[in-house]
């Protein structure tokens, strides 16, 4: 391995040289690396150490990012010139950091994977059962779950004393890339069914579309096994069954939330380790914090960080490394040398610290497991690629707006007003609280703030409405002492509705 601004202990390369380990690359990949906060610096001391006794051949860069960075008022957590680091080598190996408690602080893992595009976040949590606590000893789920839209598009809004939203942003093409990488998953390591996992008989339109790309993309795998499940009842059958599933594509909460549950079940968040995929670029990390508590005492399992280095090194072509390491790793699971998170009297043989625990992995480098599955990595796997079609586009017309206003008046009142300044062409049609429709035809029962939608459409059923009468309809109600706060265009796609009814419309 060679390093440009990072040390590596000497005992990791002198293991190297003493079982004549080599590299498998042609020559240096160059790869940005971050030691991140709390337990961060010793787990890839512990994770470099591995990989180079190991036989990974890696130019490295080391950038800071994290707390301190934050702390210089640096609200993204990053330097602006680490990007250019990370734009150069295109890989990006990283510890966990500590976000600063209080507003103002941006994710970094949320700014790095939407700047640079990581669409797919691969999360594999295979069970190391009986030398890891489990109850679901044949599990072996691998969650494939979007990166960078739903809820995590991080647009909010306090729009009146009562309430406040988060844009859910569903994409075509970022579902689609997404749903593809995970059935090209499957094929490139041998797996045989992906499931879909969303909540589309709620939320039609967001969840529909993922669900009807899924169904679109798995026909074209006829080799591979598909289904979907409603995400709670999946969810349930996921803590429940999980060596049911195979590979799992996800929106991004849904993922996010899963693929922790998912790496508990399996044994331990803190065993898990994570890559980040984009177009050309990939970050590979734990997924636990930085446990800053724990930071300096020699405590911590390094094993998601190296699990994360263990992708990384198939992702840049070193794959004999990646399966050397691999199959070490498990070795040592497999003898009972474990941290102190995973010890248990019963399995284990020894409780060790995290550079102990290292130097147990490089000293059975060139050993593989007995009762654990041993891994063999490809030997000239290529990174796995996806390309989205291009769709004609369909043809859209406006049909009406839902306008939001912040009201007190009761229902009633503001519907006559509301109706007295429709004005020529359009017509209120619904005003809905929540979601659930008060008029017409509400009942007093269903439970109100001061957010009212207010959906005006043309008189003419179906008929189209200009964006002219729009701006004169918001000015009379303006001129009417009415408070919007919002507009939302209703659009039909090709003469189907691009909207959804009111509840109870």
């Amino acid at each position: 391995m060679r390093l440009v601004t990072t040390a590596i202990n000497p005992l990791a390369v002198s293991y190297a040289k003493e079982l004549n380990v080599t590299a498998d690359a042609t020559r240096p990949i160059p790869i940005t690396v971050a030691y991140g906060d709390g337990i961060g610096p010793e787990i890839m001391e512990a994770t470099l150490g591995i990989i180079t006794a190991g036989g990974a051949d890696l130019e490295m860069e080391r950038i800071t990012i994290g707390e301190s960075v934050y702390q210089r008022g640096i609200t993204a957590g990053i330097e602006p010139g680490a990007w250019d680091s990370l734009r150069r080598t295109k890989v990006f190996l990283k510890a966990p950091i500590t976000t600063p408690q209080g507003g103002g602080f941006k994710s970094l893992n949320v700014t790095v994977r939407k700047t640079l595009g990581l669409f797919a976040n691969v999360r594999p949590s295979p069970s190391y059962a009986p030398f890891v606590a489990t109850k679901h000893p044949g599990m072996d789920v691998v969650i494939v779950r979007e990166n960078e839209e739903d809820l995590y598009a991080g647009i909010e809004h306090r729009q009146t004393e009562d309430v406040t939203q988060c844009l859910k942003l569903i994409t075509r093409p970022g579902t689609e890339r997404l749903i593809r990488y995970g059935f090209e998953y499957a094929r490139h390591y041998g797996r045989s069914k992906v499931t879909c996992f969303t909540k589309d008989n709620i939320m039609k339109l967001t969840d529909g579309l993922f669900h009807r790309v899924f169904d679109e993309v798995a026909a074209e795998y006829p080799d591979l096994e598909s289904e979907h499940w409603i995400v709670d009842i999946g969810a349930a059958k996921l803590a429940d069954t999980p060596e049911a599933f195979d590979v799992i594509v996800l929106p991004n909460l849904y993922g996010d939330i899963l693929s922790d549950v998912a790496a508990q079940i399996a044994g331990s968040v803190g065993l898990a380790g994570s890559a980040n995929v984009g177009e050309g670029i990939a970050m590979f990390e734990a997924i636990h914090g930085s446990a800053p508590r724990r930071g300096g005492l020699n405590v911590a399992n390094p094993s998601g960080l190296l699990l994360a280095a263990v992708q990384m090194l198939v992702h840049v072509g070193q794959s004999e490394a990646a399966s050397r390491v691999h199959n070490a790793w498990l070795r040592t699971i497999e003898d009972g040398v474990h941290t102190y998170d995973i010890h248990d009297p019963s399995v284990s043989t020894a409780k060790v610290g995290t550079a102990e625990f290292a130097d147990a992995v490089i000293a059975r480098l060139g050993a593989v497991p007995n009762t654990l599955r041993a891994v063999s990595y490809p030997s000239h796997s290529e990174p796995i690629t996806v390309e989205v079609p291009s769709r004609p586009l369909a043809r859209k017309e406006l049909v009406g707006m839902d306008v939001f206003v912040e009201s007190r008046e009761p229902v009633k009142v503001l519907a006559e007003n509301l109706e007295a300044n429709a004005g020529p062409g359009l017509k209120l049609v619904m005003i809905s609280n929540r979601g659930q429709k008060v008029y017409p035809d509400g009942v007093p029962e269903t439970f109100c703030v001061d957010h009212w939608r207010c959906r005006f459409q043309a008189i003419q059923p179906g008929g189209p409405v200009t964006h002219t009468q729009i701006i004169d309809l918001l000015s009379r109600l303006a001129g009417a002492g009415l408070e919007f706060i919002k507009t939302e265009g209703l659009f039909t796609f090709d003469g189907q509705p691009g909207f959804s009814l009111g509840q109870g419309q």
